[in-house]
C-alpha cells in the first residue's frame, strides 16, 4: 500500500495532456472489455516518460500509433511508458489501451460497478483509473466520445456524457449507442449508465430560446416517485438563469437514480448519477425533509454545470473551489425559493455541530488542504460547508452586485479551464477593485476562530464600545495561527426592543464590522441607554462567539430582534446555559432545575405561533445531544443525555395545555409540498413530540400514526414513540416494518430509529438487525442508516463505558475495509475523536484504533485517519 502524502506545494503542470479520447465499452457484468483510444500531446518537449494511473482491472494490450508497444513498467497503481524512442518532433501521438473489468465483483462502488441490475460509474475523485490507464488528474481536459455495446433485453438504455450522436442494432440481440461531449472535461466527470429503467421526460426552454430535453431514469416501478425531482430540476435551471445569468449548454440533461452509491450524487457533465435517496419521493414514502433535501441536491448538481464542469479545479487541493461555491449557490437557491431565515438556521445548526467538531478533531484541515494521502477523505464538511461560509463572507463584504460582478469575471477568465481558489479570489478583487490579501487566509488556516467580545457604555458621552478579540486555537494540523478578516454583523437594541442606528461622529456606519486585528474597539455614538447587542447576526462568519449575555438580554433579543436568526440563536444560548448549569448539578449529585424566566419566554413564543409557525418550531426545538456536546472540551455523553431528557420533560409538562390546543387546531386535509403546509405540519409534529412525554402521550401518538396520510406524520409518530419508549412503540415499529420491508429507502428510516433507541440493549438490537432481510451490507445507504446512525447519533449507547460500542464499530470497519473503504472512512469519524472524552473512554477508543491499525491490507482511506488520530 502506498501511504505517501501528496503536498499542494508540489503541484506541477502535466508534461503530457489528452486532447480527445474515444472509449469503446463492450459491457458485461462478469467481463467488460474497454478499448480507450486517446490522442496525447506532449507539453514538455524534454519529457520522455509518461506515467498513467490505473488499478483493479486486467490489462490486455497497448498500442502506440497503431503499433504494439512493449517499453513500459507496471506496478499496482500505474503504468509508466518510456517514450524516448519517439522522435522529438512527435508532439502528438495516439495510445490505444485495452482492459478487462468485472463490474459485478466491484464492491468499492468506484469505477464501473453493478447497482442492482444496472451498470454505472463513479469517477470522482479517482475512479476513472479503475476503468483504464489514464492521466487521471483534473487538469487534463479532453473531449470524450463513448460507444457502448450491450445486450438489448438486459440493458435497453445505454447512456453517457454529452449528446447522442449515433445508435444501431446488432444481429446477436445486442445494440450500441454513441455519445459525444463537445466540452473538454477531466476524467472524473466521465459517466456511463446501462440498464432497464422507467423514464420521465420533459423539456426546458432556456432564456436564449433553446429547447433542452430532460430525462430522469429510475428503477422500474418508481415512476410515481420521480415528479418532484423533475420539478426541482426545472426550478434550478430557471433560478440559475435569473440570479446568476448562467444557461445550460447541451441539448439534453439526464439524471439517473441508482440504489448503490457512496455519495449523495455526482455532477458528471450532462449525465448526473444520483443516490436514489435524493431523487425518489411521493407523499407515502418521503418526508417534508426528504422533499427539501431532494430539491437542494438536484439544484447542487445542476449548478455544478458551470461551477465545477465548465470551470473545473486544477488539482484536488482546490476541491472547495467547486464545492464551497456550489454549496453557497444551492443554499441561496433554497433561501430564494423558501424561507431565508429557516434555511440559514438549518445550515448553521449543521455547521456548528458537524463542522466545528471536525475542526476540533485529528482530521482538522483548512478548506484548501495542504497535504493528502487519500483524496476521498477530503470530501468533508470543512471543504463543502465551511467552504460555502467563506464564499458567503465574500458575498457579505462585496454585496450582491459586487459578488455577481466577480462571478462574471471568474467565469469569463476560466471557462473551459482548470482553475484554483486563488483565481476565484483574484476575480473578486479585479471586479470590485478591492484587496483581499488578508481574507485569503481563510483558505489556508484550519480551525474555528473564537471571537471574545466585551462591551462598555459611557452614560455621559452616550458612547457604546465593543472590544472584539479574535483567536484561533491550535489544531492537529497547524500550531501557529494568524489574524483573519472576519465580517461581524451586529445590531443594537434598547431595553424596549427599539433598534438603534449605528453612528460614529454623526455619520451612519455599516452594520458589518471588519474584524482584522487581534483586538479592536468599535465605538458608537448617540446611544442614549445601555444597549443589548445582537452579535454575529445571520451568522456572518463561521466562528464561536464568547460574550457574557445575561438571561434578561437574551430574552430581550428573543422578543424584539428584527432578525429571525438572532431570535433563534438567543434561545440556543438560553438552552446551552441551562444544560451547562444542570450538567454541573448532575455531576455533583444535586437536583436539576429549569429557569422559570426561560419557561415563561418560551410560553409567549408558543402563544404567538401564528405569526411564524416555521420559526416557532425551530425556536422550541431542543438541541440534540450531539449539538449540546459541542459546548464542551470533554464530553459527558451520559450526563448530557440525562439533562437533556430532564429539560425535554420539563418543557413538555410546562407547555402541555398550549401544545395540546395547537395540536388540535392544526388540520391539513391533503398533503402538499408547499412552505405554509410544511411549516404547519412541523409545528403540529413538534407539539406531538413534547406531548408524548406527558400522560396524553401513548394514546395521542398511536392515533397520529394510524390517521397519518403521509410519511412526514407517520414517521413523526413512530419516531417519538421510539424515543419516549411508549407502550405502543413495538406495535407501531412492527406495523411499519411489515408495510415497507420491500422498500430499502423507506426501511432506512426504520433502521435509523432502531439504531437511535434510548434502550439499554440497543446494541444487541442493531447487531440482530444486520441479519434483517431488508439489510444489505454492500449497500452504503443501509449501512449508514443502521451502523452510522448508531455510532454518530446515539452517543450515550455508542460511548457505553464498557467499550462495547467501540468494539462493534471496529468489527464493522474491518469488514468494510475489504469491501468499501470509502464508506468505512466515513463511519470511523466518531472513533477518531477520542480526545474529547474521559480517560477511561479514551483508552478504549485508542485500543479500537490500534486494533484497526494492525489489519492486513489496511486501505489508504482508513490508514490516513487512524494514523492522524494516534499521532
Amino acid at each position: 500500500m502506498q501511504t505517501k502524502a501528496k503536498y499542494r506545494k508540489d503541484y506541477r503542470s502535466p508534461d503530457f495532456t489528452v486532447t480527445d479520447i474515444f472509449l469503446d465499452f463492450q459491457l458485461d457484468p462478469e467481463k467488460t472489455v474497454v478499448t480507450a483510444k486517446s490522442q496525447y500531446q506532449r507539453l514538455n518537449p524534454e519529457a520522455t516518460s509518461l506515467r498513467l494511473d490505473g488499478h483493479s482491472f486486467q490489462f490486455a494490450a497497448i498500442h502506440l500509433n497503431g503499433e504494439d508497444f512493449k517499453h513500459y513498467q507496471q506496478d499496482s497503481e500505474s503504468l509508466t511508458l518510456d517514450l524516448s524512442s519517439l522522435k522529438e518532433s512527435a508532439a502528438q501521438f495516439e495510445l490505444e489501451i485495452v482492459t478487462y473489468l468485472k463490474p459485478a465483483e466491484n464492491t468499492s462502488l468506484q469505477g464501473l460497478y453493478q447497482s442492482g441490475d444496472a451498470l454505472c460509474t463513479q469517477c470522482e475523485a479517482e475512479g476513472f483509473r479503475q476503468i483504464t490507464y489514464m492521466l487521471d488528474r483534473p487538469d487534463v481536459l479532453a473531449r470524450y466520445t463513448t460507444k457502448i455495446t450491450a445486450e438489448k433485453a438486459k440493458y435497453p438504455y445505454l447512456l453517457s456524457n454529452g449528446n447522442r450522436i449515433a445508435s444501431g442494432e446488432l444481429d446477436n440481440g445486442f445494440h450500441w449507442v454513441e455519445w459525444q461531449d463537445p466540452f473538454p472535461k477531466p476524467s472524473y466527470l466521465f459517466a456511463l449508465v446501462a440498464g432497464d429503467f422507467d423514464v420521465l421526460q420533459d423539456s426546458f426552454i432556456t432564456q436564449s430560446g433553446r429547447e433542452v430535453k430532460l430525462e430522469l431514469y429510475v428503477d422500474r416501478g418508481n415512476l410515481d416517485r420521480a415528479d418532484w425531482a423533475m420539478q426541482s430540476l426545472k426550478k434550478s435551471m430557471k433560478w440559475d438563469e435569473e440570479r446568476f445569468g448562467l444557461e445550460y449548454d447541451l441539448d439534453i440533461y439526464m439524471i439517473v437514480a441508482v440504489d448503490f452509491f457512496n455519495m449523495g450524487a455526482m455532477e458528471n457533465k450532462g449525465l448526473n448519477i444520483f443516490n436514489d435517496k435524493f431523487v425518489l419521493a411521493n407523499p407515502q414514502t418521503a418526508t417534508d425533509e426528504d422533499y427539501l433535501a431532494i430539491e437542494s441536491v438536484i439544484a447542487h448538481e445542476y449548478f455544478h454545470n458551470w461551477t465545477g464542469n465548465r470551470v473545473t479545479c486544477r488539482d484536488w487541493f482546490q476541491l472547495s473551489l467547486k464545492e464551497g461555491l456550489t454549496v453557497f449557490r444551492d443554499q441561496e437557491f433554497s433561501s430564494d425559493t423558501g424561507s431565508r431565515a429557516v434555511n440559514r438556521i438549518n445550515n448553521v445548526k449543521f455547521l456548528r455541530t458537524v463542522q466545528f467538531a471536525e475542526d476540533a478533531s485529528p482530521m482538522s484541515h483548512p478548506i484548501r488542504p495542504e497535504k493528502v494521502i487519500e483524496m476521498n477523505n477530503f470530501y468533508t464538511v470543512t471543504v463543502y460547508e465551511k467552504g460555502a461560509e467563506v464564499i458567503r463572507m465574500l458575498h457579505t463584504l462585496l454585496g450582491e452586485q459586487g459578488f455577481q460582478a466577480g462571478m462574471r469575471e471568474y467565469i469569463a477568465q476560466n471557462d473551459g479551464k482548470a482553475a484554483t481558489c486563488e483565481d476565484f479570489v483574484q476575480a473578486m478583487e479585479k471586479a470590485n477593485d478591492v484587496d483581499l490579501s488578508q481574507f485569503r487566509r481563510w483558505y489556508s488556516q484550519s480551525g474555528t476562530p473564537e471571537l471574545t467580545i466585551n462591551d462598555s457604555y459611557d452614560e455621559r458621552s452616550h458612547t457604546y464600545r465593543l472590544q472584539v478579540s479574535q483567536h484561533t486555537p491550535a489544531t492537529a494540523d497547524q500550531m501557529d495561527k494568524v489574524n483573519l478578516h472576519i465580517p461581524l454583523k451586529i445590531a443594537l437594541y434598547d431595553e424596549q426592543g427599539i433598534m438603534q442606528s449605528l453612528q460614529y461622529h454623526g455619520e451612519l456606519v455599516s452594520d458589518v464590522l471588519d474584524v482584522t486585528e487581534q483586538t479592536q474597539t468599535f465605538e458608537f455614538h448617540n446611544i442614549y441607554s445601555r444597549p443589548v447587542p445582537a452579535l454575529l447576526c445571520d451568522f456572518s462568519a463561521p466562528v464561536r462567539l464568547d460574550y457574557d449575555y445575561s438571561t434578561k438580554q437574551l430574552i430581550t433579543l428573543l422578543k424584539f430582534a428584527k432578525n429571525d436568526f438572532v431570535r433563534w440563536d438567543a434561545v440556543q444560548m438560553l438552552f446551552s446555559n441551562e444544560l451547562r448549569r444542570n450538567l454541573s448539578q448532575y455531576q455533583q449529585g444535586q437536583p436539576l432545575e429549569f429557569s422559570q424566566e426561560i419557561l415563561t419566554a418560551l410560553h409567549q413564543v408558543l402563544e404567538n405561533h401564528q405569526k411564524d409557525p416555521e420559526l416557532t418550531t425551530l425556536i422550541l426545538t431542543l438541541p440534540k445531544e450531539t449539538e449540546f456536546a459541542e459546548l464542551f472540551k470533554t464530553i459527558d455523553p451520559e450526563g448530557i443525555a440525562v439533562v437533556r431528557d430532564f429539560m425535554l420533560r420539563t418543557l413538555a409538562d410546562y407547555l402541555k395545555s398550549d401544545l395540546f390546543r395547537i395540536y388540535q387546531q392544526i388540520h391539513l386535509e391533503d398533503y402538499r409540498v408547499v412552505q405554509q403546509d410544511i411549516a404547519l405540519r412541523a409545528l403540529r409534529n413538534l407539539c406531538l413530540n413534547y406531548l408524548a412525554y406527558t400522560h396524553l402521550g401513548n394514546n395521542l401518538v398511536y392515533k397520529h400514526y394510524v390517521n397519518a396520510n403521509n410519511m412526514t406524520d407517520c414517521l413523526a409518530a413512530l419516531s417519538v414513540a421510539t424515543k419516549a419508549q411508549l407502550p405502543c412503540r413495538d406495535e407501531l415499529l412492527a406495523d411499519f416494518e411489515q408495510k415497507w420491508q420491500h422498500d430499502g429507502l423507506v426501511m432506512d428510516k426504520w433502521f435509523t430509529l432502531q439504531a437511535t433507541r434510548p434502550d439499554a440493549d440497543v446494541l444487541q438490537i442493531v447487531v440482530q438487525l444486520m441479519d434483517h432481510p431488508s439489510f444489505n451490507f454492500n449497500n452504503p445507504n443501509r449501512v449508514r442508516a443502521l451502523v452510522g446512525s448508531f455510532a454518530s447519533q446515539n452517543p450515550r449507547a455508542f460511548h457505553a463505558a464498557d467499550g462495547s460500542g467501540y468494539r462493534f464499530l471496529t468489527d464493522i470497519l474491518i469488514r468494510l475495509n475489504e469491501t468499501n473503504p470509502q464508506v468505512a472512512s466515513r463511519l470511523i469519524e466518531p472513533l477518531i475523536r477520542f480526545k474529547r472524552y474521559d480517560a477511561q473512554r479514551q483508552t478504549l477508543m485508542k485500543r479500537a484504533l490500534e486494533r484497526l491499525s494492525e489489519v492486513e491490507n489496511l486501505s489508504k482511506d482508513l490508514f490516513e485517519k487512524i494514523e492522524k488520530a494516534l499521532q
